[in-house]
């Protein structure tokens, strides 16, 4: 409110979807609406008025139907002592009290996806939606300690069931058994949501980057890449683990995995307030280029395999991402983000700042469909060992994912706690 003093705040809450019939698809709150209330339930309205100094939650009304199929719902007595929020009323109160509020305001403020089927009607309003969301963004960037707390408790558990799933998984069992493993520890532990849907990939489905199918099975001397995070109180964790599934790294897979690895250990000991994304991320392609040269499957000037996009053949991602209420949380607002140096596009392109949670999540993919591109096939011909990339293709791919917090001064705090050294993975790992 003090950010944006002439505008009439409207936020709405997530509504219910429904999956089919008379069922529902699980419900998860809207992250900006559940940043500003803590509100869990769906059909909530909040509205913020800077010039009356007003906050005021608006609620559904049940009936008797509702309370017997689905129990029992604050009503507004009770929200009021749930949520914090002395002015509660009902979503009939709504359309009146906006155009009660909105006078003596410039515009109304309402977020760009706001739910269909509302009950608001906002004809004669004048709106706008880039100011409220931008803002939202810019405060979202950077985390209080309450939320880093609540980052840090997912994380934990998600270390937890990744350290699980390298204990407990096995040559011939399916991707999807391995996805049981993890999402299983993460419910046992009470975090009733995912942060997003797990991919876990072995052999050449580890070149998928966002791999979805978990429904092959897993053969003895494969790597396995499992991508998983579970969320506490809408906050996720996003780490990745990559290991050999029989307990031991071929030496061609130790090859790949160390470079990975290399790469994501001195990208997080340089990532530090004051340096920017697109800073860390030329140096990881840096690093993973000067890899895959010792390998011969590229060969030239490092700097030009980075700039002329040799190197994305392999690396076809960014470094990282913010990470919040959502997984891939914005990039902070408008007034950190910046033209992106590195001729890459980036999700995120920002200096980094005291407070930022963000992921380190550099990986080498053998991908048929950039290999076989006859662009790609064109372009690097003199750079790219084409036949020797191609051995590699059974490998898949390997990807090593941490969370990190970044401090006033020196090295970031980082929330992971999962085995990625060779020699640990090794011996967590069941040979078999």
């Amino acid at each position: 409110m003090k950010r944006l003093p002439d505008g009439l705040i409207l936020v709405a809450g997530g509504r219910e979807a429904v999956r089919n019939n008379d069922v529902n698809y699980v419900f998860r709150q809207r992250s900006n609406f559940l940043y500003l209330t803590g509100i869990e339930e769906p059909g909530c309205y909040l509205l913020l008025d800077s010039k009356r100094k007003l906050e005021t939650l608006f609620i559904p009304k049940t009936d008797t139907h509702h309370r017997v199929w689905l129990g029992h719902v604050p009503d507004a007595n009770e929200a009021r002592e749930l949520y914090g929020i002395d002015r509660v009323l009902y979503n009939d109160r709504l359309e009146a009290e906006l155009k009660k509020s909105v006078k003596g305001h410039r515009s109304l403020l309402l977020e760009t996806t706001a739910p269909a089927g509302a009950e608001i009607h906002l004809n004669g309003f004048e709106s706008d939606t880039e100011i409220l969301e931008d803002a939202l963004w810019e405060l979202r960037a950077v985390k209080t300690p309450k939320e880093i707390e609540f980052l840090k408790r997912a994380s934990d558990t998600s270390s937890q069931a990744h350290k699980k799933v390298m204990a407990m998984t096995r040559p011939g069992m399916r991707e999807y058994q391995v996805q049981a493993i993890f999402e299983s520890e993460c419910l046992r532990a009470g975090l009733k949501h995912l942060a997003y849907p797990s991919i876990v990939a072995t052999g050449r489905n580890a070149a998928v980057l966002h791999y979805y199918r978990n429904s092959a099975e897993i053969k003895r001397g494969d790597l396995l890449v499992i991508d998983a995070g579970g969320e506490y109180k809408g906050y996720g964790a996003d780490i990745t683990r990559t290991f050999p599934v029989s307990g031991k790294f071929t030496p061609r897979q130790k090859d790949i995995y160390a470079i990975v690895l290399e790469a994501q250990e001195d990208s997080i000991r340089r990532a530090k307030a004051g340096i920017t994304s697109a800073e860390l991320h030329v140096n990881a392609m840096r690093a993973i280029a000067e890899g895959l040269k010792s390998l011969k499957i590229l060969k030239g000037d490092t700097d030009n395999l980075v700039l002329d996009g040799a190197v994305r053949v392999f690396f076809p991602h960014g470094i990282g991402h913010l990470l919040g209420l959502d997984v891939h949380d914005g990039t902070g607002g408008k007034k950190r983000a910046f033209a992106n140096p590195t001729k890459v596009q980036l999700r995120f392109v920002a200096k980094l700042e005291p407070g930022f949670v963000m992921t380190i999540e550099p990986g080498i993919y053998f991908i048929p469909a950039l290999l076989e591109d006859p662009e790609n096939r064109r372009k690097f011909k003199g750079v790219i060992d084409f036949t020797r990339a191609e051995s590699f293709l059974d490998l898949g791919g390997a990807r090593i994912e941490d969370d990190i917090v970044i401090q006033k001064s020196g090295p970031p705090l980082n929330l992971t706690k999962v085995p990625k050294k060779i020699v640990d993975l090794e011996a967590l790992v069941t040979k078999g």
